[in-house]
């Protein structure tokens, strides 16, 4: 599966590199991220736990970075195992600055295998496009937040996205599972009458 997204930033695209390739800025980033630890220049070891409906999974993993063009793109490649499946995928990640106005665009392409690629691939899709948006809306704003004037005096940081939880995913696995419970309980209804 493949996202896309852009956002504009207010911030020279030089520190907006400077923070893509900050491990405490993307350990941020990560929901339910434990640790997030630089090996070497361009490998990081990560660990991450969020909830899957009942029950919770640690992914162990490394993200990678290659085709690197310093100030202007780079691609972060990641996999990650857990008992109850795996997933892997790449994000290519381009800074353009025009007038002091950094854009940051990806393209994001995402595979799951394992349980998790049970849940069906509706859900898998909602999931992984909701975890790429927090990403990089997250990422966005630590690097340029924005300020909202409340009065002459102060000003309100608002945020682009909402901090995750690591039981995001929870209200959509229990959606599911009050569907197909509902399905069932018409199909067996109709074919009992």
């Amino acid at each position: 599966m493949k996202l896309t997204g852009s956002y504009k930033l207010n911030a020279k695209k030089e520190d907006v590199w400077k923070a893509l390739n900050d491990p405490q800025i993307l350990k941020l980033c990560i929901p339910g991220c434990d640790s997030f630890n630089k090996t070497n220049d361009s490998v990081f070891k990560v660990s991450a736990t969020n909830q899957i409906g009942p029950m919770n999974a640690t992914f162990n993993g490394t993200i990678s970075l290659s085709n690197i063009i310093k100030n202007e793109s780079y691609t972060l490649s990641g996999e990650g195992q857990a008992s109850v499946g795996f997933a892997n995928g790449s994000a290519e990640v381009k800074l353009l600055e025009l007038n002091g106005i950094t854009n940051l665009t990806y393209l994001v392409n995402i595979n799951v295998g394992g349980k998790i690629a049970q849940l069906g691939s509706r859900l898998i899709d909602g999931v992984a496009k909701k975890m790429a948006d927090y990403f990089f809306g997250r990422f966005s704003d630590l690097v340029d937040p924005i300020k909202k004037n409340v009065d002459t005096i102060e000003n309100v940081e608002q945020g682009r996205v909402k901090e995750l939880k690591s039981n995001f995913l929870n209200k959509y696995i229990y959606l599911i599972t009050i569907i197909i419970i509902l399905l069932l309980v018409a199909i067996i209804y109709f074919v009992s009458r």
